[in-house]
């Protein structure tokens, strides 16, 4: 008898209701499901300047292009591994204070900011490729003598 009564079952309304039915579950619970697999790179947007939320910029580093420390040269990040554990420094100049004079960086009083060479291959002088911290935790790099800096994500 049950078996009889399938075919009717499937006849009419009742598929259209089915069909209804998946649609509105698709379109409820497909989209967040997408969102999550998108492959639209937003830390890698945010290493390069863009906004993301996945990992604002601190204040200081507002309107600058940014880097993360591990996208940074090798050299960069031997550097960072240096300035974090105090030295000692390869280079006599490095832990100076950096003046600001292009005004690359923002305004601060003279000793806030200190300079610190990233070695550059092939370079037999100390090259154009610098980290400037500041006393408030910044960390900056430039690969062109100071015409240009990045924020460092840490």
């Amino acid at each position: 008898m049950l078996l009889r009564s399938v075919p009717r079952l499937f006849s009419g309304r009742v598929p259209r209701l089915l069909a209804g039915l998946l649609v509105c579950l698709l379109a409820c619970v497909l989209p967040p499901l997408l969102a999550g697999c998108s492959s639209t790179d937003t830390a890698g947007e945010t290493a390069r300047g863009t906004d993301s939320a996945a990992a604002p910029a601190p204040s200081w580093a507002a309107g600058m292009d940014t880097v993360r420390a591990a996208e940074l040269p090798a050299e960069a990040r031997r550097t960072l591994a240096l300035i974090d554990t105090g030295g000692p420094f390869p280079y006599a100049k490095d832990g100076s204070v950096f003046g600001n004079f292009e005004r690359e960086l923002p305004r601060h009083e003279r000793g806030h900011y200190h300079e610190y060479t990233v070695r550059t291959p092939g370079e037999r002088d100390r090259g154009a490729r610098r980290i400037v911290t500041g006393r408030d935790g910044e960390v900056y790099y430039t690969d062109d003598h100071y015409n240009s800096f990045r924020a460092v994500l840490r």
